[in-house]
């Protein structure tokens, strides 16, 4: 039969947008197909969730996590995470569309090569740290990292896939038993994830370093013949080095994997950013032969490269990458008293016949007694791993703390010492949040956690006027604000890059959100130098010191280009470029040029006026006696006096008197 004839879904347009092309996977949880977004002309991957996850009474419910979840990972923008474009609900499909990765998943790439090299094996967890760092940085937990959730691109790059799905599907699986349970692949789950069904960054950690010893050694850490048989030896089996499989390790890829597997998370790095410098740590000790070397893979340790990744089982035999669902705290009760062996053996001894005597008696007796066990055992499945021995946290938020204490206490749980911590949307002494978080399924009588507002976190603005920018923004910073707003302003009298003014003012209290801005000063501002020649001295002075703030020189000389008192040049010149208070030097006419009177006496006055021409002055000739006596001026007058002395500096053009005789 036909792929498209026994998959409806190929072929078909998912909300008038995504044309289904092939099918890649399909699995218990999901089918994830190849489709064409025809809005944006591209392909994509579409992952279809199982109608069997909304089938049931708390099938809104798993609608509401899954598009938070799905909002969630869209957030998610690091190169090594594959990116989460859309979700939405299309009559009974639930999907989500996701960036379209060619090539292969871990599981394969372990499968065909059944050990990678060292080298390989911490570059995949270093590219899958890097990308879970992202994550963790946003408060989010991918709670199911496995082989199968680790795509490898045609050119090899790790991005990692299903951010988040896992939650979604848990508490739609949760809400439809009733019972608390959680989801993953049983061989990478953390052992606080089977003891109390919580999580947090450390979990995905423990999960890449399971990662990383199956990829250098080619098995598992953990196996067993069914889920629950794995699970235990999480939460109670010592983690094996793998130097115990592989003996050439070095005892660095040892203590790595011993770290972030560790049993208790406190001992395990705080998160993928931590476990990541961690590992490049190591990386950096090993030599290249060591990276280069590949562990012999074991002898029928090949990994199982299902076409079910996402399979669910309960309680069944445990292929690699298989998804199961467990009770949450069911492998802690394997360290209990066996009350459930005994009280089965009592009732084994109860209906088994005596060989020398059957009597009806006894059998009813037998009977009746093994009816009474059996329905003491229901009791105690109900209450101690059924779903009585669950309930939901109280959603206490925003209660003030004796209120939210009375609601959790009426419901039975136990109220530990409260911790308080700065919130801007939670006014002071109401309820942030509880551990474990509201709507968490946890055993009854669990102990509870509330985180007490004391309001926004209050800062003091710094004293930075006058400090260099650099520095403002790093007091600033340090202060508790955020990184503040820069403004600049040209300033006369300020060094370019010295803050001017803050806002708020310094030493101002005020919200550790509010935005604070930094003046920072441009130096002075650039200007085009104007023209004041032309202008009197007093008049180009004020231009330049009121209107430009400049430093004026002036200087003096004699020119016969204007009159004296105006300004007639200037250094710099008119239309260059220049600053505010800036220095300038004009020149001012301080009269006509200076000339030296000549020696007119006994020069005849033809000889006398060419002199006094080339001198630059003006002469005015008197005869000695009257003009009848002396007689008119000739050219052979003789000059016999001068009312300027010779030598004398004159202005040019100034009238010089002699007196001439005949």
């Amino acid at each position: 039969m036909s792929e498209t004839l026994t998959d409806p879904l190929l072929g078909r347009l998912i909300d008038g947008r995504y044309e289904v092309r092939a099918r890649v996977a399909a699995g218990g949880m999901a089918t994830v197909y190849v489709a064409f977004d025809r809005r944006l002309e591209r392909e994509v991957a579409i992952k279809v969730m199982s109608p069997r996850l909304g089938e049931d009474a708390d099938s809104a419910r798993f609608a509401s996590r899954f598009r938070r979840e799905a909002r969630a990972a869209a957030r998610l923008t690091h190169p090594g995470m594959v990116r989460v474009y859309d979700q939405g609900v299309d009559g009974d499909i639930s999907y989500l569309t996701m960036e379209y990765v060619e090539g292969e998943n871990l599981r394969a790439r372990i499968a065909h090569e059944r050990t990678l090299t060292v080298g390989e094996a911490l570059a995949i967890g270093d590219q899958v740290l890097d990308a879970l760092a992202a994550a963790h940085r946003l408060g989010l937990v991918h709670r199911d990292i496995k082989p199968e959730n680790v795509l490898l691109d045609s050119d090899g790059r790790p991005k990692v896939a299903d951010f988040g799905l896992s939650r979604a599907i848990e508490d739609s699986t949760a809400g439809a038993t009733s019972a608390g349970v959680i989801m993953g692949t049983v061989a990478y789950l953390g052992p606080e994830l089977v003891s109390h069904g919580t999580a947090d960054a450390s979990t995905d950690v423990y999960a890449v370093g399971i990662l990383l010893f199956e990829m250098l050694t080619g098995r598992q850490p953990f196996v067993g013949g069914s889920p629950i048989e794995v699970a235990t030896q999480h939460v109670h089996g010592d983690m094996p080095s793998p130097s115990a499989f592989v003996p050439w390790l070095p005892a660095e890829i040892d203590a790595l994997v011993q770290r972030m597997t560790a049993r208790d998370p406190k001992d395990r790095p705080t998160d993928a950013a931590a476990a990541l410098v961690e590992l490049r740590e190591v990386r950096a000790t090993l030599d290249d032969p060591t990276l280069d070397r590949r562990a012999t893979p074991p002898s029928g340790a090949i990994p199982i490269d299902t076409d079910d990744p996402d399979a669910t089982t309960v309680l069944d035999a445990v292929p690699q990458g298989t998804t199961v669902v467990l009770p949450v705290g069911l492998a802690t009760l394997q360290d209990e008293p066996p009350v459930e062996a005994e009280i089965v053996d009592e009732a084994t001894a109860l209906v088994t016949p005596d060989r020398g005597r059957t009597r009806p008696a006894v059998w009813i007796g037998a009977l009746a007694a093994a009816v009474a066990v059996l329905a003491l055992l229901g009791v105690w499945w109900y209450n101690a791993i059924g779903p009585g021995a669950y309930s939901v946290v109280p959603d206490v938020t925003g209660q003030t703390e004796a209120a939210a204490t009375d609601t959790l206490e009426t419901a039975g749980y136990t109220v530990l010492p409260s911790q308080t911590d700065y919130s801007d949307s939670v006014d002071a002494g109401l309820v942030i949040s509880t551990s474990p978080e509201a709507e968490a399924r946890v055993l009854n009588g669990s102990e509870i956690t509330l985180t007490i507002s004391a309001g926004p976190q209050m800062a003091t603005v710094p004293d930075v006027v006058g400090t260099a920018q650099d520095d403002a923004v790093g007091a600033v910073t340090d202060a508790g604000f955020g990184s503040p707003a820069i403004a600049q302003q040209y300033s006369d009298t300020v060094a370019s890059g010295t803050v001017l003014s803050v806002s708020p003012d310094q030493g101002q209290e005020v919200r550790h959100d509010t935005a604070v801005t930094l003046t920072v000063s441009q130096g002075p501002e650039p200007i085009t130098v104007p023209n004041v020649s032309g202008m009197t001295e007093d008049d180009a002075v004020a231009t330049l010191q009121n209107d430009y703030a400049m430093t004026v020189t002036v200087q003096y000389d004699r020119t016969d280009k204007v009159d004296k008192g105006i300004v007639y040049a200037q250094t710099p010149a008119a239309g260059a470029d220049g600053f505010r208070t800036g220095a300038i030097t004009i020149t001012v006419s301080d009269g006509l040029p200076l000339v030296e009177v000549p020696d007119f006496i006994n020069m005849k006055a033809k000889a006398a006026q060419q002199a006094a021409d080339d001198a630059n002055i003006v002469v005015q000739y008197s005869p000695r006696f009257f003009s009848f006596i002396t007689g008119d001026l000739k050219n052979d007058s003789v000059i016999v006096d001068q009312n300027v002395a010779p030598g004398t500096q004159v202005e040019q053009g100034s009238t010089v008197y002699l007196i001439y005789d005949n």
